[in-house]
């Protein structure tokens, strides 16, 4: 299912499977993701979410044409060449360096890149304009920070990396409402730069309201998708839980 905007397919799964060892944890996962886009990936836990993007981003072995990238299968590129063609993801837990500033989390991210020659939008003044606390805060340890400002470096730094496509693993996760807001907010702004995104998320209601499609997982499968402004929440129900649940 595209996004009928006639728009050019950035990212696309084909049938993907998963494993990890003998469990698997993806069946025939079919995602796409248009330029410009921006898709949630919804489900409980244990539903999948996660491991899609350790698959997408080479964290666990799949095909190569199970993945593709501008139409090119892509399945199985070790991570650190993924981030090279584009694809950076905010991971779950932010996995920061501790015991180095704002600052210098911001610039291992740009060290990386720079040195490979990988050039786009974002400089270390976009990204403090974009979370004006970073700059405040540039020389503080991040251990020293709020878990919201620990994600705004997380996201900073995965922007740092000048990716065409975003990964967001629960960037909600154990955060305060007024946070969230903040956060989700500047999400437009990063697709206004070229930037298209895939958002995994367990608030259905803050999923649908950032989204332009949605894909709802179970158990390692894909059980709806659709346009996030049309899906109801009854369709969105029996998807995250399976049939037989009634809806409160």
């Amino acid at each position: 299912l595209h996004g009928g905007r006639g728009m050019t397919e950035l990212l696309s799964t084909h049938g993907l499977v998963a494993r990890y060892g003998d469990f698997q944890a993806l069946y025939d996962v079919d995602v796409a993701i248009d330029e410009g886009e921006i898709i949630a990936l919804i489900g409980a836990n244990g539903a999948g979410k996660s491991t899609f993007l350790r698959a997408v981003m080479g964290l666990l072995p799949v095909k190569p044409d199970m993945v593709s990238l501008d139409g090119r299968p892509i399945g199985g590129t070790p991570t650190d060449q993924m981030v090279q063609k584009g694809v950076a993801i905010v991971p779950e837990g932010r996995r920061l360096f501790t015991g180095m500033s704002v600052n210098d989390n911001l610039r291992v991210a740009m060290d990386q890149v720079g040195s490979r020659g990988r050039k786009g939008g974002w400089t270390l003044d976009r990204v403090q304009q974009l979370f004006p606390i970073l700059e405040e805060k540039g020389r503080v340890a991040v251990q020293n920070l709020s878990g919201g400002q620990q994600q705004m470096v997380s996201i900073g730094r995965a922007l740092l990396c000048q990716p065409r496509l975003l990964l967001c693993d629960e960037i909600s996760l154990g955060l305060a409402p007024k946070v969230i807001r903040e956060i989700y907010a500047v999400l437009p702004e990063i697709r206004a730069q070229g930037t298209s995104i895939v958002l995994v998320e367990q608030d259905v209601g803050l999923a649908k309201s950032a989204s332009d499609r949605l894909y709802c997982m179970l158990e390692g499968r894909v059980t709806l998708s659709g346009r996030s402004g049309e899906v109801t929440r009854e369709q969105i129900s029996e998807a995250y839980f399976g049939g037989g649940h009634a809806v409160v």
